[in-house]
């Protein structure tokens, strides 16, 4: 497949997942970048955005649980641009009845070049990278090129 360069922009689309054993984490975690992330825009899946919001009160765009398809609500949303980066605290320790959901979601942020944490120590350095309140120049796949080449 043929790739683009395409931008991140400033004010990012950031979407918040965490696994039962990891939901304080995130929570405490968004609390103590609560500045940050003020000034972007969020989603999250639904147990873990209510629990963000009602600890924080940032405007969290909150989907179904993640078991009941909140990851891939969350998958199309990277799949049509408009999330721009996934802060997921998975619990490796802990098996998943949803984990293919889980693994799909990971797979999409790979495809479409998204920054992904999947820890604390990973979103810090994402929250305090230069990047995360200016653009971020990326590579994407070329959609529109890979439909016009299987069409002709």
């Amino acid at each position: 497949m043929e790739h683009k360069l395409s931008m991140i922009p400033a004010q990012k689309h950031i979407a918040l997942v965490a696994h039962d054993g990891k939901k304080q984490a995130m929570v405490d975690w968004c609390a103590n970048h609560v500045n940050i992330l003020s000034g972007h825009s969020l989603s999250a899946t639904g147990t873990t955005g209510n629990l963000i919001e009602a600890k924080t009160g940032l405007e969290i765009t909150k989907l179904l649980s993640g078991p009941m398809g909140g990851d891939q609500q969350l998958g199309a949303k990277i799949a049509e641009q408009r999330v721009d980066m996934l802060i997921f605290f998975w619990d490796p320790l802990s098996s998943q009845p949803h984990d293919p959901d889980v693994k799909a979601l990971l797979r999409l942020a790979a495809v479409w070049n998204i920054p992904v944490a999947c820890n604390e120590a990973t979103a810090d350095m994402l929250m305090t990278s230069t990047f995360m309140d200016s653009e971020l120049p990326r590579q994407q796949p070329d959609y529109k090129a890979y439909l016009q080449n299987r069409l002709s």
